[in-house]
Formats: structure tokens, C-alpha cells, sequence
């Protein structure tokens, strides 16, 4: 199995527990670091899931949690620019943050993960390899309420807690 890319429902998941896809996201990357796979989120995904941590002054928590879940962010090269414009401009009801996410998987050759139907109802119209670019788009849960963000997701408190642990006994 390759990369996994998170789109910003994913991140938002993981990052805000009552968030409607908190559950599903933190099982489904835990899945995926369970397995091996190199975790990516577009730059455009990174930042939309950073604006409520950014309202409540939380961005640094939230980069924090980010990387401590070894999720790399991947920055916008000119050709996911280019192919990001091309989806857009083919599919007039796409947003352009969530053309960037495809062309980020496409450019990688990775699976995206996404609670995102609009993402999946493009990804089966996308001529391709549809069985492995879908393979790992999950369905839309109902969208979650407004809500300050809580960080951090119950398995990163899991990690922090097992690596102080082993400073501990390592001193």
C-alpha cells in the first residue's frame, strides 16, 4: 500500500472531537499508521482545517497534534496547480481547495481519504484507475455542529503519554 492523502474533513475529524467524523477519522488513520502508510495533507486541506483553531488562537496546538501524527503537509507544486485547475475547470461545481486535494493525490500516486461527497461523486467520474483512488474515500457523515476545537484526539494522548513513559525510564 502507498501514501494515504487526508483531505481537511479528515484533519478536522482528527483534530475536534465532536467533530460528526471524529470517531471515523481517528480509526481510519490509525488503520492506515497501523499499516505503514506515509500520511500527506495538501497545503489547501491543511489550511481549511486550520481556521477554527486559528479563530480560537489554537494554531500552534494544532500544527502540534498535526505533526506529532506524522501526517506530512505537501506543499502546491506548479503541476498539482496546473492538473487542480484542469479538474476545477472540468467540474464547474468543485471547489478549488478540493480540486488541489485530487490533484495532490494524482501527483503522489496516492489513495485519498474523505468524508466528502462531493470528492467522491468526482472521483467516480474521473477517468483512471477509479477502484484505487476510491478504495480509501470514505461516505459523509451528517455535518458536525459548531463547536470549539478540542485537540487532541484520544490516540495522541496515547503516544505523549507511552513517550513520556520511556523518557522517564530512559533518566
Amino acid at each position: 500500500m502507498g501514501a494515504l492523502i487526508l483531505d481537511a474533513s479528515v484533519l478536522m475529524g482528527l483534530l475536534d472531537s465532536a467533530d460528526a467524523h471524529h470517531e471515523s477519522a481517528v480509526s481510519d488513520v490509525e488503520r492506515a499508521d497501523q499499516a505503514g502508510r506515509p500520511l500527506f495533507a495538501p497545503a489547501s486541506a491543511y489550511a481549511e482545517a486550520l481556521v477554527a483553531f486559528a479563530r480560537a488562537d489554537r494554531t500552534d496546538e494544532a500544527r502540534d497534534a498535526i505533526a506529532g501524527m506524522g501526517i506530512t503537509i505537501a506543499p502546491l507544486t506548479p503541476t498539482m496547480a496546473e492538473r487542480a485547475a484542469a479538474v476545477r475547470a472540468q467540474h464547474k461545481d468543485l471547489r478549488l481547495p478540493h480540486a488541489i486535494v485530487l490533484a495532490c493525490a494524482e501527483e503522489l500516486e496516492a489513495d485519498l481519504l474523505s468524508y466528502d461527497e462531493r470528492l467522491r461523486q468526482v472521483l467516480s467520474t474521473e477517468p483512471g484507475d477509479d477502484e484505487s483512488r476510491t478504495r480509501d474515500t470514505q461516505s459523509v457523515a451528517p455535518p458536525a455542529t459548531a463547536s470549539e476545537p478540542s485537540l487532541p484526539p484520544r490516540w495522541i494522548i496515547e503516544h505523549w503519554q507511552l513517550v513520556d513513559q520511556f523518557e522517564s525510564q530512559d533518566g
